[in-house]
């Protein structure tokens, strides 16, 4: 399993790359990151699986943060849900 892996890219920019995890651990690892972020800073979580594609965006915008945008990481594969997608959160 992996560890909680995030790195801050400047001090209101943070990574998660949860596409090895299942859910629900991709919310909960999602999750813990946010309670790491100070208000305002913004995260990028590479995901895939159509699970996590519909249940961290959603859990997201539940727990009252902001879903800026989810995106396909390569747009010729944004219907498949087995690829990377790229997920922008603006904590709150």
């Amino acid at each position: 399993m992996n560890q909680l892996t995030h790195q801050s890219v400047n001090p209101a920019e943070y990574f998660l790359d949860i596409t090895a995890d299942v859910c629900p651990l991709t919310f909960v690892r999602t999750k813990l990151l946010l309670e790491k972020m100070p208000p305002g800073a913004m995260a990028t979580v590479r995901l895939k699986g159509a699970q996590p594609l519909d249940n961290v965006p959603r859990s997201v915008k539940a727990h009252g943060h902001e879903v800026v945008s989810l995106e396909a990481e390569d747009p010729a594969s944004s219907a498949d849900p087995r690829q990377p997608h790229i997920l922008v959160i603006r904590r709150r």
